[in-house]
This record gives C-alpha cells, sequence and structure tokens, in this order.
C-alpha cells in the first residue's frame, strides 16, 4: 500500500463526465489498497471567466479580491469530485486551503508556502477517506485567502506531497508524459520513460509547458518522486526523480529539446566601455520588473561596447522605452529592437560528461543555414537565439541530429 497524491489539471476535470472519470481512476487505486489524497484545480475556462468578471467591475482589481474571488473556482471542483466519489460509494471529505491549513505568505495573486498542517487530512485517510484538496490557494497568518499563481495546483500537490512523505505525486494532465519536444513540431517527439528533477527545471524554464516551474523547484528540494500522466488514456507517464536515483542508468547526452517563441532581441549600441556601464542598463530594466534571459556583451571599437538581450514578447514596448531613454543619459550610439526571433535549447545532464555538444548542434543549425544571433550555457543546457521564421525547421534538425526519436 502506498500514500500517492494526485493532482488533476483544468482540463481533466473540465465537465461533469470527466469528473465522473477522474473518479473511476481514484477507484482503481483505492482497490490497490492505496491512501489517496487528490488535488484538483477550477474547472477549465473558471477561471478566465472569473478573471473577466473582475475586470469589467474594476481595471484594477484589489489583489486581495482577486484571490477570493479566483479561490471559488477550485472550491466548485473538490465538492463535485467528492458528490461523484460517494456516487460510487467512496467516502471522501473536501478542504480548501485554509481548511487544510496551507500556510503561505501575504504576497496576494503569488503567495508562497510557508507549512502545510497534514493533522486532518492524515486522520482522514486511517479512517479511510479520500482526501480532496483545492489547488493553488492558501491562507497567511491573519486568515486572509491567497493564491499561488497559475499553475499553482500543481506546487499544492508537490508540497502535499512533501508533507506528508508520499510516496510518488501524479500530476495529470492532457498529455501522457514528457516528450524529447513538442510532438506538433516533431511527430516522431518521443516519450521519456523518466527524467531527472534538474533537466526537467531546465526544459520547464525554457518553454515546455508541461509541469509548472514552481513545483519541479518543490519537488527537488524535497525529493519528491513526480510523475507526468495522462487523465484521457492508461500508461506508464513519465518519472521525474532526482540524479541520484537515476545514476545507475546510463544518461541519454541529450534528453529534450524546448523552445520559446516568446523573445525580444534589444541591443544598445556604443555604450562607453568603463566600469558601471551594465548596470546602468540593466537597473532601470530590473526596476521595471522586466526578466532578462540571454545577455551578451560584445567589445566594439573606439572603447565602445554593444550590449544584447533578450526579454519576454510582451515586455518589449516597455523594455524599448527604458533603453532609448538609458541610450540618450550614456551618449550611445543607437537603440534596436526585434521582435522575430526564437530561442532553441538543448537539455540534458549527459552534457556533462560529453564534449562536442555545441559544435554538434551548431553543424546541425548551419546544415539548414539558420544563423546564430546569441548563445548562452550552462552545465546541461546550450541555447541560442535564432529567426523566429526558422524555428521548427531549426528544432526537427537538432532532434534528428542527436538520434532523439530512438530510445536511449
Amino acid at each position: 500500500m502506498a500514500l500517492i497524491v494526485q493532482k488533476y489539471g483544468g482540463t481533466s476535470v473540465g465537465s461533469i463526465d470527466r469528473i465522473r472519470n477522474v473518479a473511476n481512476k481514484i477507484e482503481k487505486y483505492r482497490a490497490e489498497g492505496h491512501q489517496l489524497v487528490v488535488v484538483v484545480s477550477a474547472m477549465s475556462g473558471v477561471t478566465n471567466n472569473l478573471v473577466a468578471m473582475a475586470h469589467d467591475l474594476q481595471k484594477e482589481p484589489s489583489p486581495r479580491e482577486m484571490d477570493v474571488l479566483l479561490s471559488t473556482g477550485e472550491q466548485t471542483t473538490i465538492a463535485l469530485l467528492c458528490m461523484a466519489l460517494e456516487n460510487i460509494g467512496i467516502p471522501a471529505r473536501s478542504y480548501t486551503g485554509s481548511q487544510v491549513r496551507i500556510l503561505t505568505d501575504s504576497a496576494y495573486t503569488k503567495a508562497r508556502i510557508v507549512s502545510i498542517d497534514d493533522a486532518n487530512i492524515r486522520t482522514d485517510l486511517n479512517n479511510g477517506r479520500v482526501v480532496v484538496v483545492a489547488g493553488f490557494q492558501g491562507v497567511d497568518e491573519d486568515g486572509n485567502i491567497t493564491t499561488l499563481g497559475r499553475g499553482g495546483s500543481d506546487t499544492t500537490g508537490v508540497a502535499l506531497a512533501a508533507a506528508l512523505k508520499a510516496d510518488e505525486c501524479q500530476i495529470y494532465t492532457d498529455v501522457d508524459g514528457v516528450y524529447t519536444t513538442d510532438p506538433r513540431v516533431v511527430p516522431e517527439a518521443r516519450r521519456l520513460d523518466r527524467i531527472t528533477f534538474e533537466e526537467m527545471l531546465e526544459l520547464a524554464s525554457l518553454g515546455a509547458k508541461v509541469l509548472q516551474i514552481r513545483s519541479v523547484e518543490f519537488a527537488g528540494k524535497y525529493n519528491v518522486p513526480l510523475r507526468v500522466l495522462s487523465s484521457f488514456e492508461d500508461g506508464p507517464g513519465t518519472l521525474i526523480v532526482s540524479e541520484v536515483a537515476n545514476s545507475k542508468m546510463e544518461n541519454p547526452i541529450i534528453s529534450g529539446i524546448a523552445f520559446t517563441r516568446d523573445e525580444t532581441k534589444l541591443s544598445i549600441r556604443a555604450v562607453p566601455d568603463v566600469p558601471g556601464m551594465a548596470y546602468r542598463v540593466f537597473g532601470p530594466i530590473s526596476e521595471a520588473n522586466i526578466e532578462v534571459d540571454v545577455i551578451v556583451q560584445n567589445v566594439g571599437i573606439n572603447r565602445t561596447n554593444d550590449i544584447t538581450f533578450t526579454v519576454q514578447r510582451k515586455d518589449t514596448d516597455k523594455a524599448a522605452r527604458i533603453l532609448e531613454k538609458v541610450a540618450k543619459e550614456l551618449g550611445a550610439e543607437k537603440v534596436e529592437v526585434d521582435n522575430k526571433v526564437a530561442k532553441v535549447s538543448l537539455v540534458g545532464v549527459g552534457m556533462r560528461s560529453h564534449a562536442g555538444i555545441a559544435s554538434k548542434m551548431f553543424g546541425a543549425l548551419a546544415a539548414e543555414s539558420i544563423n546564430i544571433q546569441l548563445i548562452t550555457t550552462s552545465e546541461i543546457k546550450i541555447s541560442v537565439v535564432i529567426e523566429e521564421k526558422y524555428l521548427e525547421l531549426a528544432v526537427r534538425a537538432l532532434h534528428s541530429a542527436f538520434g532523439l526519436k530512438d530510445p536511449a
């Protein structure tokens, strides 16, 4: 008998029939003797509708009231799922985040979990109940409802699994695991049997949308085995484990390819080459709460530098305005903006013990006449910025060059 925490996303509980389907899945696990804690999201579309209603009433709603409003989506789902379970003879009890006592800080709309009181959950489990918990939400020290940000139900599931010392945390979604890349771009993409936390964190941060980044960080920190599964078809899914647990296997050099179209490249030309210039450029960008991704500084002529970096496309106009102002203050030559770029990344812990990965990547792109504009690396990833129109060609070329369609 194992203690399993399962999390079902919005599409998994998007209708009454799908909620019944979740109840039937839970019944199968329970019949095998497992104890189950189930975390659910709001039904698909509900959160967006709540946000739209709020903005119809107020241009900038109070973050506190937004959290009160948005938490109702999950509250609906937990009650309906418990009804579905009881209807097939399974005793169940629902809990909101505040009822569990998922204590968070007071950062409304993006709260962080501080602690979890698992006493009531353990009592219910020992009494034979399935416990159904509202994801995405908690409560601060003053009793105010808080939410964890979009995708926060994944974090709730992993946090509960860590607090309960569960044997596994299963994330049910609309895909049947983690793939070597997006199958919509490369039909030959292969589902991975397992991947390390480190690799999954890189893939998630670089554009893969299977798991929320914070949930992977949490799982890695507390060493909670994660498994990504499909709500709509049976299968083993993908197991995400620590590198230590994975060390008995021969790790592939490259585990996956991530990509994002959400990139804009900005350059400030002929910045004076004196100490403190990088801070003068990036200080105002940081103060505007704009996240910077790839950064490259080139030494120019006449004691000047060119500084190039990327931001999310939604921040293009704001970043460009700031950079134009900085350019005038510093006496820089000009500012250039290119919002037709994309980023492609290779990820794999095997990079640590294999040389020549970068040259092989660059060779594969050169063979397709794809120009590399920016490069950034870490121990287990290489990212390049290229023209957006070549993105899918680049992904297919790299997937083939590194043999990712074949079993590792």
